[in-house]
């Protein structure tokens, strides 16, 4: 199935959403697994991440990461749903899979009202919560007019 460029944007957010998601919250929020059939099961592997100084300058490699990354089909529909998240986690990876799947089929306003919007709505509060206490750690630097400076 080709994706048309509008659709990509959206299922990159989901995807990056659930990749970021903690393990246990995601398990929490989908502890039934619909019935699939695995293309890829979950293998844990490296990736090389790659780095830009000032994100203009040439890039370079910065390290390996380690990765898990899994292919599940939904028995029921043909839809298929991939997933790479960070660390060794098959269990993460399989259910990341399989809500990328299911996002492609008719429940996606379901799910994403039951799993996409609270992840979201937790990762914008922690994220508001990490900017907050690093706003109490800013320092204001001024100028003051020496008096020969006039």
């Amino acid at each position: 199935m080709t994706q048309s460029p509008q659709d990509i944007a959206p299922r990159q957010t989901w995807m990056g959403l659930l990749a970021r998601a903690a393990p246990d919250r995601l398990a929490a929020l989908l502890p039934e697994l619909p019935d699939h059939t695995l293309l890829r099961a979950p293998e844990i592997g490296a990736v090389m991440v790659r780095g830009r100084i000032g994100g203009t300058a040439a890039p370079f490699n910065l390290g390996e990461m380690t990765v898990t990354r899994c292919v599940a089909r939904l028995t029921d529909d043909p839809a298929t749903g991939h997933a790479t998240v960070q660390g060794r986690n098959r269990p993460h990876a399989l259910r990341a899979a399989l809500i990328d799947a299911l996002m492609q089929t008719d429940r996606a306003p379901a799910i994403r009202a039951r799993i996409l919007t609270p992840l979201a709505e937790e990762e914008a509060t922690l994220r508001a919560s990490r900017a907050a206490k690093a706003a109490t750690t800013r320092v204001e630097f001024f100028t003051l007019v020496r008096g020969e400076d006039q």
